[in-house]
């Protein structure tokens, strides 16, 4: 029940409401002991599983294409999952990187569908499009309306075997920058080159295994066309794929559709995945590695069995009660009670042939590395040593199943999961046998896995701060390609039209009042066992005094640190017990405590939520651990540089006395960290998370009639305190910008982030969809004109983005663009030349209307399929204000918008010339390229 860290992306986009947060009020602080709260009981683990199903049909066409049919009626949409049985554990020497780069080259388009294959499919309104690589597989995803089914198939089918047309010289050169990108924007993270160091450690040269699936800067380079279309024939044939149709569909109808659309695809050659054993090393290997990183990171790896092999589960309890449980063994004796380290962590990646056993923890500043490390090794042997109780394993069980169980709710999950288990174990029904291990496995069984596999000689890296080591970077272009043979197109019938795709039917909202006046705002889903479970507050980041930034989050750490009658480990310990989640958190808005559990465990899981938002008991030894966390990990943001810019940009355009002209990532600063007091947590408190702040938003399986009883018992006698709610100001003006740069100083960074924008003259409150269907064609699709300048037109970036970030009061617009370093300058130039020309004389033309349009629409019950989708829609009404029935009136309302009505909303709010460009790179080497531009520049170091 730790605090969730936001991710990155979220914090620099501060895309709004989303949730998390909470308190209580606090007493004085005593000592806890396990009698002072009865034990919560849970659901057996086994009623659980039997609650997983997902029944199939398969059959197999004359081609050996493998099709699996799942029928699924509870919305009008069909989940199309294609897995390729090929990843990077495939590739030869000289070749790495091939299957990723297949990956983007498969996006590019195909012979009967020439252009951007995400360009065609955004007019069908997909959701959870996308495509990954790893070492195993390659698969493609998308869930699109029922009526854009045929036509999604036809897409499908034409890059399985009608793609090499379309796969020029001109599209590999574009996609290999696009790839070398990706790979830069991954390294330029704090820790971001440890992966290579462990793979080539833990397995010898020619091992499957042994390189990152990313690949190598030289092995892109050296990519030849003919060598990447061999690639393809070679592994991309239907008999070595899968295709899952997992929705509003059926098996007889699935059967003519896949022999229609891919029956005439030839076979390819047969891909047997690579044979891989699990090698042990001949002795311990210790090694350091330096990277500008604010804490000591020491490193514990191990290769183990894969997925298929016995001791697949039992090494992952074993990784989940050591480091993975928020009452892990580390948790316990590093973090909290000796306190020498400040985050722990122990997982097991489980591949096809072969698994990696990793331990990280990062060492608290002023503490002996060398020490810590000690103590970590004497930890793990102990328990390898003694395994397990049985406690921590019926845990570790129910957190699993209880997972699986909410990650079914979406009819693309399930399609993963049937894949899945057909392409590594010949089985769909795989994760069946998974689900009955989880639930029948024993300390006994996990201490001998641990026994066989883990006191093997160990792959033991330190990370310490410091420069980094030689960078390999990418090979200067120039060299005059090898010519490729030309390829002979196959016509095919022309491409299928979309039927008429349903509006949304988004599920009644209703209301209740508890006895004390807390609102609840609820609907019915009854799509799996699950209960979601917001308490929100209106407090956020912007509820912080400009003397007190971090107080919130600070506070919000502490909430489940301790109760009055639970520690932090006891809280911990129910929490897994019962397969539940429980995440505090703040938007710059909203403050919130967030439950999601299988509606087994839905009462006692309430218990425990309103124990932690009401009862907290901000001991002063917890307050102390917490602050020196907080401390370190505003040192790693310095670090960031996806965290440097959301500490720098808010100032520069909302101006310091504004509520939202702090860090978007909520952490305050050193001084303040310092100061605070226990009194200043238990006020922060008092202020802003009591009864008379809070909304509970709630979507279960169950009806109204039975939540609210069980709402009543935990929070219906809850009662505000004495003093005053907290309030916030936003009388403060903010100040007029001016186009200009910052240019943060991170040495040997191999990408610039590009972060910039300004605040725009409207507010979260008011009606934006105009300005957000303007913006897809502008900044925030993936064919905005932004990302298709400098990703699919120059290849300076894996990705470019530009967002109207909806907050309650006056919302900014920010410029998220990651670019290579050599092209930084270049790189702004163009973004503005972009914006200057879409807000002058160049706006929405008639095919981005219709592609806005279309995918705005028909990819809204998509976006409305899950339980969490349908709680985060209740919340944002709440916060902008706006009606229930708003989800369900957004088709006809984007369907009557025009391209005018669009030009003149961004025409209106937007003005690029009060941008204010933050760039986070190697001033070294970026500021003579920003220097040219002639905008007024200012230098900063990174600190």
């Amino acid at each position: 029940m730790r605090l969730r860290a936001v991710s990155l992306a979220a914090l620099i986009a501060v895309i709004a409401p989303a949730t998390p947060g909470l308190a209580q009020t606090a007493a004085a602080p005593t000592a806890v002991t396990a009698a002072q709260a009865a034990e919560l009981r849970a659901a057996p683990v086994a009623e659980l599983v039997s609650e997983v199903n997902i029944p199939w049909k398969r059959f197999t066409l004359d081609n050996g294409l493998t099709v699996i049919v799942h029928e699924d009626r509870k919305a009008p949409v069909v989940a199309l999952s294609v897995w390729y049985n090929v990843g990077s554990k495939d590739e030869p020497a000289g070749s790495t990187g091939f299957a990723h780069l297949f990956e983007h080259l498969m996006f590019g388009g195909s012979e009967n569908a020439p252009g951007s294959y995400l360009g065609r499919m955004r007019n069908l309104g997909p959701s959870n499009l996308n495509g990954t690589t790893w070492f195993d597989r390659t698969n493609y995803f998308e869930t699109v309306p029922t009526p854009a089914l045929e036509q999604a198939l036809f897409l499908e089918s034409d890059r399985m075997g009608y793609l090499l047309g379309e796969v020029g010289q001109d599209v590999l050169d574009l996609q290999r920058g696009v790839v070398q990108n990706e790979k830069r924007q991954g390294d330029n993270q704090p820790y971001g080159l440890f992966e290579y160091a462990q793979l080539e450690a833990l397995f010898p040269e020619g091992h499957p295994y042994r390189h990152s699936t990313i690949g190598s800067m030289a092995d892109l380079d050296a990519a030849s066309l003919e060598t990447v279309r061999n690639w393809f024939r070679e592994n991309y044939g239907p008999n070595n794929a899968i295709v899952v149709l997992s929705g509003d569909i059926d098996e007889a109808t699935a059967r003519p559709l896949m022999q229609k659309y891919f029956g005439r695809i030839a076979r390819g050659p047969v891909n047997t995945p690579a044979e891989a054993d699990v090698p042990t090393l001949a002795a311990p290997i210790v090694a350091t590695m330096h990277d500008r990183v604010a804490n000591t990171r020491l490193t514990r790896s191990w290769a183990v069995p894969g997925l298929l092999s016995d001791d697949a589960v039992p090494l992952s309890v074993a990784a989940s009660v050591l480091g993975g449980l928020a009452s892990s063994r580390l948790d316990n004796q590093l973090v909290r009670d000796e306190q020498t380290a400040v985050g722990v962590s122990s997982s097991l990646s489980d591949f096809h042939r072969i698994g990696i056993f990793d331990i990280s923890v990062d060492v608290k500043p002023g503490q002996d590395a060398a020490e810590v490390g000690r103590r970590l090794d004497a930890i793990v042997a102990d328990f390898i040593a003694h395994g397990p109780t049985e406690e921590e394993v019926a845990r570790v069980a129910t957190r699993y199943v209880s997972g699986r169980i909410q990650s079914l709710e979406q009819v693309n999950g399930k399609a993963n999961v049937l894949a899945e288990g057909q392409l590594y174990a010949g089985d769909p029904d795989h994760y069946k046998k998974e689900l009955a291990e989880y639930a029948s496995v024993t300390p006994a069984e996990v201490t001998a896995a641990m026994q066989r596999w883990l006191t093997r000689p160990v792959f033991d890296m330190t990370i310490a701060p410091g420069e980094r080591e030689a960078y390999a970077e990418a090979a200067p272009s120039g060299a005059t390609p090898a010519p490729a043979a030309e390829i002979q197109r196959v016509a095919r019938d022309p491409m299928p039209t979309i039927g008429q795709v349903p509006d949304l039917q988004f599920p009644d909202v209703e209301r209740v009042t508890l006895s004390n006046g807390v609102k609840v705002v609820y609907a019915q889903v009854d799509t799996v066992p699950v209960t979601r479970v917001a308490v929100e507050f209106d407090a956020g980041y912007a509820a912080d005094r400009a003397n007190r930034l971090g107080a919130q989050a600070m506070m919000l750490d502490l909430l489940d640190e301790g109760t009055t009658s639970r520690d932090a480990n006891q809280l911990a310990q129910e929490e897994e017990r019962l397969g539940a989640s429980i995440n505090l958190g703040a938007t710059m808005d909203r403050t919130s405590a967030d439950l999601s559990t299988v509606t087994a465990n839905l009462t006692p899981s309430l218990t425990l939520l309103a124990d932690v938002v009401r009862n907290p008991a901000f001991a002063p030894a917890q307050i102390e651990r917490i602050r020196a966390q907080r401390l370190s990990g505003l040192a790693s943001e310095r670090t960031n540089p996806g965290a440097i810019a959301a500490r720098a940009l808010p100032p520069l355009l909302y101006g310091e006395n504004n509520p939202y002209g702090r860090s978007f990532t909520g952490s305050g600063d050193d001084a303040t960290l310092t100061a605070l007091t226990r009194a200043d947590l238990v006020a922060e408190h008092d202020a802003w998370v009591r009864p008379d702040n809070a909304t509970i938003f709630v979507v279960s399986d169950l009806p109204l009639s039975q939540v609210t009883p069980q709402l009543e018992a935990a929070f219906g006698d809850w009662r505000a305190p004495p003093t005053p709610k907290g309030t916030k100001t936003f009388a403060a003006a903010i100040p007029a910008t001016t186009s200009r740069i910052v240019l943060i100083d991170r040495p040997q960074s191999p990408q610039s982030l590009i972060y910039g924008g300004a605040v725009l003259p409207v507010s979260g409150t008011d009606d934006l969809l105009a300005l957000n269907a303007a913006n897809v064609t502008l900044g925030s699709d993936f064919l905005s004109r932004i990302n298709a300048d400098l990703r699919e037109t120059k290849g300076w970036s894996y990705g470019v983005r530009g967002g109207v970030n909806a907050l309650e009061h006056r919302v900014p617009y920010i410029v998220n663009a990651p670019v290579q370093a050599n092209r930084t300058g270049e790189s702004v130039a163009a973004l503005i030349a972009q914006y200057d020309r879409f807000l002058t004389a160049d706006g929405v033309t008639p095919q981005e209307l219709e592609r806005t349009i279309n995918g705005n629409t028909r990819s809204l019950a998509g976006g409305f399929e899950t339980s969490a989708q349908i709680l985060g829609a209740l919340r944002s009404n709440a916060l902008y204000g706006r009606p229930d029935d708003y989800q369900a009136t957004l088709a006809s309302r984007t369907r009557a918008l025009t391209a005018a009505q669009m030009d003149e909303a961004a025409r209106q709010a937007i003005h690029p010339n009060q941008f204010v460009w933050v760039v986070v790179g190697d001033a070294s080497v970026v500021r003579p390229q920003l220097e040219a531009l002639g905008l007024p520049l200012e230098v900063r170091p990174a600190q």
